[in-house]
């Protein structure tokens, strides 16, 4: 009994601590899109919340203030990006109990340990060390601590209704159901220049939900024309320059007129047909990229801890104060006073903060699996650890079941 204790604990183990269950042959190729869209959602926080983007209803742009919304625009599909890459392998996967729970206690870690640090050490700035900030901390799905995350945790709750959906509709089903979904939430949003009171600007379970279906769609069904070796580097160079473009227009319309406030950045939400086309563009480039060997092998390995760049950084504990550890006061300043070096200033500061942000996330993230690792070892010796173990594992083996054979 003992030793059958010890295989089912040694089991179950296993599966905690593998992201997503049962293991699967990673892709390259996607796993290194998948570090390229976390280094520019870091790019998007160094420069929004670091002050080197230039509001847009300031009457005069410098050259590199002009170059920082350029930047911006090639970065504001990561999130996109990323929402994609998790749809399009999430919906050939069943919902696994065990990888919610350590979803969740993954995310509680980074909340409650680098909250308080932040908060108690005195670096933090921004939102004031209060019972709200506290609950925040405790319960970080429920309070939005991070909005990616309440959204995310919110789909995989939905995943054992869309798995089974995906897998029994038929082409025609999911392109219908498809385009009025995107119709809904995306392409009416997108023509029509107002601003609609239930637009959530692409941070909500909505318009995840969207993004997740499209890439579902894509990887069912395929979709010829991003089989074309053009298509790719077509819909994201061409998104990107089309939302600066916009942008811009849109800019010197409200300079002339006094209208069009609201709307600004509307390009730039992520739920805009731009940036949505732009980020299935860069994923279908990265999607033709064969990577083998032992390149293949270091992304596969550090493109799972991707996830911990994202928690760390946008902390509440230091959302507001790493960007100026890195330069980003000295930045701001020599791109609104379009200095000699200001271009430099942008790309070598905007370029290292991108590094030393996802290489310090990655080595944090893995000390944190490593910590898991211990503790789940030492309660393996504990009577109930066994049985709760067990549990989690039957629940698990339920999702396993198809439907129809249960």
């Amino acid at each position: 009994m003992a030793q059958t204790a010890e295989a089912e604990n040694k089991s179950t183990q296993n599966e905690m601590e593998n992201n997503s269950g049962p293991k699967r042959e990673r892709m390259a190729n996607l796993e290194l899109l998948r570090c390229v869209a976390m280094m520019m959602v870091v790019v998007l926080h160094y420069l929004g919340k670091g002050n080197l983007l230039a509001e847009l209803t300031q009457p005069d742009f410098t050259g590199a203030q002009q170059a920082a919304w350029l930047l911006e625009c090639f970065c504001i599909v990561a999130v996109n990006v990323y929402m994609f890459i998790s749809g399009y392998f999430l919906c050939n996967s069943s919902f696994k109990f065990s990888r919610l729970i350590q979803l969740l206690l993954q995310v509680w870690f980074y909340s409650v340990v680098f909250g308080l640090a932040g908060a108690l050490s005195g670096v933090m700035r921004g939102p004031d060390f209060d019972v709200h900030y506290l609950l925040t901390l405790i319960f970080p799905i429920s309070m939005g601590h991070y909005w990616f995350m309440t959204a995310y945790v919110f789909l995989y709750l939905l995943l054992p209704f869309l798995g089974t959906a995906v897998r029994r509709m038929t082409r025609a089903q999911m392109q219908i159901a498809l385009g009025l979904m995107l119709f809904t939430f995306c392409v009416i949003k997108s023509v029509v220049p107002v601003r609609f009171e239930m637009d959530g600007l692409g941070y909500d379970w909505q318009w995840y939900l969207c993004v997740f279906m499209t890439a579902a769609y894509i990887r069912r069904f395929g979709c010829r024309f991003l089989e074309k070796k053009w298509s790719g580097p077509l819909l994201y160079g061409g998104g990107c320059v089309l939302i600066f473009g916009v942008t811009l227009l849109l800019r010197g319309i409200y300079l002339r007129t006094g209208s069009l406030e609201t709307v600004l950045g509307i390009c730039l939400e992520y739920n805009h047909i731009l940036p949505l086309a732009a980020a299935v563009g860069l994923f279908a480039i990265f999607s033709g990229i064969r990577i083998q060997g032992k390149t293949a092998g270091l992304i596969n390995r550090i493109a799972p801890a991707t996830l911990g760049v994202y928690l760390l950084h946008e902390n509440l504990g230091l959302r507001y104060t790493w960007q100026n550890w890195l330069g980003a006061e000295n930045a701001a300043q020599a791109i609104a006073g379009n200095t000699a070096g200001a271009y430099v200033s942008l790309l070598l500061h905007t370029a290292a903060a991108a590094v030393i942000v996802f290489v310090c996330g990655v080595l944090v993230e893995t000390v944190r699996k490593g910590i898991f690792g211990v503790l789940y070892r030492g309660f393996s010796g504990i009577g109930f650890h066994g049985r709760l173990a067990g549990r989690i594992r039957k629940a698990d083996a339920v999702f396993q079941t198809e439907p129809g054979k249960e």
